[in-house]
C-alpha cells in the first residue's frame, strides 16, 4: 500500500516541482564595486527593482574595487561563470567593447529582448562615452560623475579671500594660493586626487585639446597618444612649477589624497563631484565646489567636461538564456526611469546620467536647497559635445594612467622638466597602446 501510494503521488510531486520551476523567478548576478554607503543604496535600488515585479531577482555582489571587479569578470567569463553584469569603470570601456562574444552590447540587448533602452535618454556626455561611433550603446550607464575645484570656505574667509568669488582660471588658482600660503591658512594650498583624470583627461576635454588621434581613439584601433603636446607641457608645467612655490602638493594617485581634503589640511582640491556625499557627511568646515580653471592661452572659452564613474555591462556565458538577458534589459531600463536616476544622483553625489532624471531633480528643488550640486552637470553640459571632449577610449587606459603618475612624481623627486617628464610617459604609454591594439585585433 505504502509503495502504491509513493508511485502514485510521484507524477504529482514531478508536476508540482516543475511549476515551481515555471513560476520561480529568473535570477541575475550582478558584480559591482560599490562599498559603504554608496553600497547601501545600491542594494536599495535593487531591491526596489526585485519588489517591483516578480519575473526577475537580481543579486548584487561586491567584488572589491573596480580593477579587481574587472579583473575577477574576465576571468569568470573564461571559466563559463561570467555574472549577468558587470560594472565596469569609465577607463576599460574600450577594453570591454573590445571583447567581443563576452559581452553584449545594450543596442544589441535591446534588440535581442525587445526591451526599449533608448540612447536619446541619457545626457549626451555620458551616452557618447559608452556608445560606439555610430551612436549604438555598449554599455548601461550607471554612476557617473566629472571633477570639479572644491573649495574650503574656511581657509579662504581666514586667507581674506571671498569664496563666492569664482576662480575662472589657473592665473586665478595660483593668486588665490599665495593668498593662503601667504597667511598660513591651511596647512595644504592646492592638491588634488585623481591626478591624470583631473589634469590630463578633463584637461584636454574642457580645453578641446586632442589627446590621441583617431577621435581620441573613437576613430580607430591604432591612435597615436599626444600627451606630450605644448599644451599638456604647459599644465603639468604648471603645476609643478606650483609645487616648487609651495603652492600645491602631490599627495598620491586615485582618490588615496581625498581624505587629507574631508579633514579640512587644504584650501583647494580637485576632486570628483561624488565626494559631495562624503563632505556633506563628515566635513567640519564650510565648502563648495566650482568648475575646473582653464588656461586662457590655451582656449578662451572652456568646453564640456567628460565623465568619470563606471557602467553596467551585460555579460555572456554558456547556455545563458533569453530569459536572462531579457532580466538584465528590464534591469537597465529600471535604473534610468527618472526616479531611479534622480534617487542615486540625490543620494550620493553622483550626476544624473539622463535627461528626464535631471530635470526631475530640478523640479524637486534638490539644487536649490543644496547650491553648488549642479555645477557637475552644468559642466557636462555647457558646450556641444566635440570631438575631443566626448571621451577618451584608448586601450590600457589604467597603465596609461600609471605610467603619466610615474613620471609626473619623478619629475617633483629629480626636478625635470614637465617636456621631459611627458616625452617619457608618451613613449611609455604609445608601447601600452600599440600592445593593445595588436593583443585585440589580432
Amino acid at each position: 500500500m505504502k509503495r502504491r501510494t509513493l508511485i502514485a503521488a510521484a507524477p504529482a510531486t514531478a508536476m508540482v516541482a516543475a511549476t515551481a520551476r515555471a513560476t520561480a523567478p529568473t535570477t541575475i548576478t550582478l558584480w559591482h564595486a560599490m562599498s559603504g554607503a554608496l553600497g547601501q543604496k545600491l542594494q536599495s535600488i535593487v531591491d526596489a527593482f526585485n519588489k517591483s515585479q516578480s519575473a526577475a531577482q537580481v543579486e548584487a555582489v561586491y567584488k572589491g574595487s573596480y580593477p579587481e571587479v574587472l579583473t575577477a569578470t574576465i576571468a569568470a567569463w573564461r571559466a563559463g561563470k561570467a555574472p549577468s553584469i558587470a560594472q565596469v569603470f569609465d577607463v576599460g570601456t574600450a577594453d570591454m567593447l573590445a571583447a567581443g562574444r563576452a559581452v553584449v552590447d545594450v543596442w544589441k540587448l535591446a534588440e535581442m529582448t525587445g526591451v526599449a533602452i533608448e540612447p536619446a535618454t541619457y545626457i549626451p556626455a555620458v551616452r557618447g562615452y559608452y556608445s560606439l561611433n555610430d551612436g549604438r550603446m555598449g554599455a548601461a550607464p550607471f554612476n557617473s560623475s566629472t571633477a570639479v575645484m572644491w573649495i574650503n570656505e574656511d581657509a579662504f574667509e581666514k586667507a581674506g579671500l571671498d569664496p563666492k568669488t569664482p576662480l575662472a582660471t589657473w592665473g586665478d588658482v595660483i593668486k588665490a594660493a599665495r593668498a593662503v600660503k601667504a597667511r598660513g591658512a591651511a596647512e595644504i594650498p592646492v592638491m588634488t586626487s585623481w591626478p591624470t583624470w583631473v589634469h590630463f583627461e578633463q584637461f584636454a576635454a574642457i580645453h578641446n585639446v586632442e589627446y590621441a588621434t583617431l577621435n581620441d581613439g573613437f576613430g580607430g584601433p591604432k591612435p597615436k597618444l599626444m600627451i606630450d603636446s605644448a599644451p599638456f607641457v604647459k599644465n603639468l608645467g604648471t603645476l609643478l612649477s606650483m609645487q616648487k612655490e609651495g603652492l600645491f602638493k602631490y599627495e598620491g594617485r586615485d582618490g588615496a589624497p581625498s581624505p587629507i581634503f574631508y579633514a579640512g589640511k587644504a584650501a583647494i582640491t580637485f576632486d570628483s563631484s561624488s565626494i559631495y556625499g562624503q563632505l556633506k557627511q563628515s566635513a567640519k568646515f564650510k565648502f563648495s565646489d566650482t568648475y575646473l580653471p582653464y588656461h586662457p592661452s590655451v582656449i578662451k572659452k572652456p568646453i564640456n567636461s567628460i565623465i568619470g564613474g563606471a557602467a553596467f555591462w551585460a555579460m555572456t556565458a554558456p547556455h545563458r538564456s533569453k530569459t536572462e538577458y531579457h532580466a538584465v534589459a528590464e534591469f537597465f531600463r529600471f535604473i534610468s526611469t527618472p526616479k531611479n536616476d534622480a534617487g542615486w544622483a540625490e543620494a550620493t553625489g553622483y550626476v544624473p546620467v539622463t535627461e528626464a532624471g535631471n530635470a526631475l531633480i530640478t523640479k524637486q528643488g534638490f539644487y536649490a536647497a543644496n547650491p553648488g550640486t549642479d555645477i557637475a552637470v552644468k559642466q557636462l553640459t555647457r558646450s556641444q559635445v566635440t570631438k575631443y571632449s566626448r571621451g577618451i577610449r584608448l586601450g590600457g587606459m589604467p597603465e596609461i594612467r600609471v605610467i603619466i603618475e610615474e613620471e609626473w612624481e619623478r619629475a617633483i623627486q629629480n626636478g625635470a622638466s614637465a617636456h621631459t617628464a611627458l616625452a617619457r610617459a608618451q613613449r611609455r604609454a604609445q608601447a601600452m597602446v600599440d600592445r593593445f591594439a595588436r593583443t585585440a585585433h589580432a
